[in-house]
């Protein structure tokens, strides 16, 4: 026999085996395996109850001190007028004495316990009237003790000038200097505590030599005027609600829902629903540059299906806490994903991988399809794989595989695994399709189940941060003289809960937010 006739031969061999195979798989097929075969039977879970998170925002807003000296200038009074008492009557018959004086603009600084608003202060004084005489040994007694008082030999002048009319003249100089530590208290007023000194440059005028001090007769009027200017708008501020007024209308543009959009395609919109419960806000903080109020809020939060409602009384009382340097944002809220979706991960995950991946073994094993179900404490991950044996002429069967599992959120990698992975029972009786042998490839199926079954839920994450970064953007709406910013830095995922129909993810948001008031002409 030549060795053309055993190449034909071994050829002949291999055909006929092909064509016995490929004979075998049409006329006996393995039989068809669904997810649905032989199945355990599942534990009902009760519905998830509704579940809100609690979220935290507080914003710290910088009043600038130009935007306070702005204010200021518009409600602080440019003239300044009074009429001091005649202190020497007697001598001056008929005496008037007037002063009116101009402030200058405003200079407000800040310092670490104070807020010190200066201004200086220019005018004129006049004195005009008539010098009293004929009063003899009176007016020299009288003109003795002025002389001690004001200086000069007054009485022998008084009568050297009596019934003399006279009208003088000086220039006033000084400054007022305002200091305001204010603070918020719980029922939302603001309280300046106001304290206020006048400083008047003096200035000597002679009448009739009498040295007359300017700064002695306008002072005490300018101290009584200021006085009553800062009573007034410390009383005013006091019992002004301007600032509960502000927050109610915040208040309100916060209880809502806003629209997240649709979580995956062919799914129903989303709403994030905000509803406010408690009004925060720290001791006003004074630096160099602003006055800064720390303001929040904590709210319940929660993502539903449909847009809601909410109802949000406004708090009588404010909660006082104490200064932060900066904003912080921290929205805790649960996300419901149908289990549907899940299927969707797990199915991308598992369809069409091989095990074992290193090519160890036997026995190879495909997943074609993939199915999840809730059950208990547990999940169920259904497989249909198809079992083949290695070689040029293996034959393969489909088998369904069911394997139990309990979820586990492994927060640092922000996924979902698996613990106590095990094959169902009738699984493993399953492998019987291709002979005994192929029980070989349970082991190698468990232990890649064990090491790669688990649900990467960063996709979840990454949407949901990017949806709620883009619902609180719509809180800073900028207005003239008002710049607020809001910012998602991260979201994570904290904890689950499942029942029969849907996975609940329990997310934080944190960020940061912050207000800068260069105006208040805007409120």
């Amino acid at each position: 026999m030549n060795i053309r006739t055993i190449i034909l031969g071994l050829i002949i061999v291999v055909i006929a085996f092909v064509g016995a195979t490929l004979l075998m798989n049409v006329l006996w097929p393995a039989p068809s395996a669904s997810l649905q075969q032989d199945r355990p039977a599942l534990v009902s879970m009760p519905p998830l109850q509704p579940l809100t998170g609690t979220s935290t925002v507080l914003a710290p807003a910088a009043i600038a001190m130009t935007a306070i000296r702005d204010a200021l200038e518009v409600q602080a009074p440019r003239n300044l007028s009074g009429k001091p008492a005649n202190p020497v009557s007697k001598i001056l018959s008929n005496a008037q004495l007037n002063f009116n004086i101009t402030r200058g603009p405003l200079n407000v600084t800040g310092k670490p316990d104070a807020l010190v608003i200066s201004t200086p202060l220019s005018g004129t004084f006049e004195a005009l009237g008539t010098v009293t005489g004929g009063i003899g040994g009176a007016a020299n007694a009288l003109g003795g003790a002025l002389g001690n008082l004001v200086g000069g030999n007054v009485g022998q002048q008084v009568e050297s000038l009596a019934g003399k009319a006279f009208d003088q003249h000086a220039d006033i100089h000084g400054t007022v200097t305002a200091v305001s530590r204010p603070t918020i208290a719980p029922n939302w007023r603001l309280s300046p505590n106001l304290t206020a000194q006048v400083n008047v440059v003096d200035v000597v005028l002679p009448i009739a030599g009498i040295k007359l001090s300017v700064s002695n007769e306008v002072k005490p009027v300018l101290d009584n005027v200021v006085r009553e200017q800062a009573n007034t708008l410390e009383s005013r501020l006091r019992n002004d609600p301007f600032i509960e007024r502000a927050a109610r209308s915040e208040w309100s543009k916060l209880c809502r829902a806003i629209s997240l959009g649709a979580a995956a395609a062919g799914m129903p919109n989303l709403w994030l629903e905000i509803r406010p419960t408690r009004a925060i806000a720290a001791q006003p903080k004074i630096d160099a540059n602003a006055v800064t109020l720390l303001i929040g809020v904590q709210a319940e939060t929660r993502i539903v299906p449909n847009e809601t409602k909410p109802v949000c009384p406004f708090p009588n009382q404010l909660e006082l806490v104490p200064q932060a340097n900066e904003g912080t944002l921290d929205i805790a809220v649960p996300i419901d994903v149908p289990f549907t979706e899940v299927g969707r991960l797990v199915e991308a995950q598992f369809n069409g991988k091989t095990f074992p991946e290193d090519g160890s073994g036997s026995f190879v094993t495909t997943i074609k399809q993939t199915a999840i179900a809730p059950s208990g404490d547990r999940l169920l991950i259904s497989l249909l794989v198809n079992v083949k044996k290695r070689g040029l002429f293996a034959v393969g069967a489909d088998a369904t595989v069911h394997v139990w599992g309990r979820p586990v959120l492994d927060q640092a990698q922000q996924i979902l695994r698996f613990t106590d992975i095990a094959l169902d029972v009738k699984s493993k009786a399953a492998f019987g399709l291709v002979g005994e042998a192929a029980q070989a490839a349970v082991p190698y199926l468990q232990k890649a189940l064990a090491e790669h079954a688990v649900i990467d839920l960063k996709p979840f994450a990454a949407d949901a941060k990017k949806r709620i970064g883009a619902a609180v953007a719509d809180f800073t709406g900028q207005s003239p003289g008002l710049a607020a910013t809001v910012a998602i830095n991260d979201l994570r995922l904290t904890g689950i809960a499942y029942d029969d129909k849907t996975l609940r993810i329990i997310a934080d948001a944190k960020g940061t937010v912050s207000a800068t008031i260069s105006s208040l002409a805007w409120q």
